[in-house]
């Protein structure tokens, strides 16, 4: 497909205030005074309420370890980073193959670029956003040594047989859940699974520090090498000062590294939101049942939409609401956004849409055999989201979504 296809302007409103937006207020009085409190404390750079927030961050998920970082970007920065380290015993190296699906984020794709892996992208199920195992595995080759998996807005592929398949051929296996916080897969949760757990703690995700993100794992020596990459390549161990002596140990560096530290601040706000994210779960939950339940009860209901498949065995989490349009109606879509956008109904495209598609991908030549990908192509052509709120969504409310999106059928 033709990326002149997607080439369009999107008309926002002048106003900056939607009448359903993409967020309800996401900080509660409580989690600014956690945030002031540090403030006052006069240390608001990484300290103990980082270390606070991540244990009991590793103790919710089953994690051994976690670590706090400035972004979920950072998160997928480190995992991959820490993934092919010469500290690493298991490592990939430059020019081999990783998979990743073509329905993803660009912070989950550049760190494996950036490492000088070959990529090769899997094509999305539409009805699910996520890849089929099945596929997945058929497409790996010889030369496949990580494979990044993108747990899509809450949702998730056959993460179990990916692991399984991933233990058995010995490939590293960094599982992107930073749009997915607290979903599961079989009563496990979702990002568990691989060697590296991402997360993030961005304004619009299940919970938010403003900025902010997580790295999990179950093994010390990835987690040793996790830290020192998040922090200069820094060391402060005492067996670092140990084996050599002659240097300062307040100031040993054993590896590369980033400045990717977080401030106790987005911890402590963390902190404060992670006590309701069982409860921000549920509402937007509940909140999309309604929303959905409104469409189909409405007199203009026709099937002019249709919404996500939720995968067996997986216990959603949602952050937003994914839409499809009636195939229908495709020529309508930028009309139809605008339409939304113009109402004070806000919306977003799904992710990158297929990143193939992106100039970026073209700038590093990373689709060159021009492959398709019809599944995240339709996702591009079709999808968009609006808002989930972690209020209950009022009548009101529900009657201004449905009228307004049922207005499809007269533009």
């Amino acid at each position: 497909m033709s990326n002149k296809k997607f080439i369009h302007k999107i008309l926002l409103p002048k106003k900056n205030k939607y009448n359903y937006s993409l967020l309800d207020e996401g900080l509660s009085a409580n989690d600014l005074n956690e945030g002031i409190k540090v403030l006052k404390s006069g240390r608001i750079t990484m300290g103990k309420k980082t270390e606070i927030f991540e244990n009991k961050f590793k103790k919710f998920l089953n994690s051994k370890y976690a670590l706090m970082v400035n972004s979920g970007s950072s998160a997928n920065l480190l995992a991959t980073f820490a993934s092919c380290n010469p500290l690493r015993k298991n490592r990939f190296k430059k020019n081999d193959e990783a998979l990743i699906q073509t329905l993803c984020w660009p912070t989950s794709l550049w760190p494996l670029v950036q490492c000088g892996l070959k990529i090769n992208f899997i094509d999305v199920n539409p009805l699910t956003l996520n890849i089929n195992a099945e596929d997945l595995i058929k497409k790996t080759t010889k030369k496949t040594k990580v494979i990044l998996i993108v747990n899509v807005l809450g949702l998730s592929a056959d993460i179990k047989k990916i692991r399984d398949f991933c233990l058995k051929r010995k490939i590293i296996l960094i599982e992107d859940n930073c749009e997915s916080l607290g979903a599961k897969y079989n009563k496990k949760f979702l990002g568990t699974f691989g060697d590296f757990g991402t997360f993030s703690f961005f304004y619009s995700h299940q919970i938010t520090s403003g900025e902010g993100g997580m790295v999990i794992c179950n093994n010390k020596e990835d987690y040793d090498i996790l830290k020192s990459l998040r922090s200069h390549g820094w060391s402060r161990e005492k067996k670092t000062a140990i084996k050599y002596p002659h240097l300062d140990p307040r100031y040993i560096f054993i590896n590369s590294g980033f400045n990717l530290r977080p401030t106790d601040i987005q911890a402590a706000i963390g902190l404060s939101q992670f006590t309701r994210l069982k409860k921000f779960i549920k509402m937007r939950s509940d909140n999309r049942d309604k929303i959905i339940k409104s469409l189909k009860n409405h007199k203009k209901w026709t099937g002019q939409f249709s919404f996500v498949k939720v995968p067996k065995k997986i216990s959603p989490s949602y952050m937003v609401f994914p839409i499809f349009l009636n195939i229908k109606f495709r020529k309508k879509k930028v009309k139809f956004i605008n339409f939304l956008e113009s109402k004070g109904l806000e919306t977003r495209p799904i992710i990158s849409g297929s990143f193939v598609n992106q100039p970026s991908a073209n700038l590093f030549k990373l689709n060159l055999k021009k492959k398709k990908y019809p599944g995240a192509d339709l996702v591009q052509e079709l999808g968009f989201v609006i808002g989930l709120h972690t209020k209950t969504i009022s009548k009101n409310q529900l009657k201004f979504i449905s009228d307004t999106l049922l207005s499809i059928d007269n533009l």
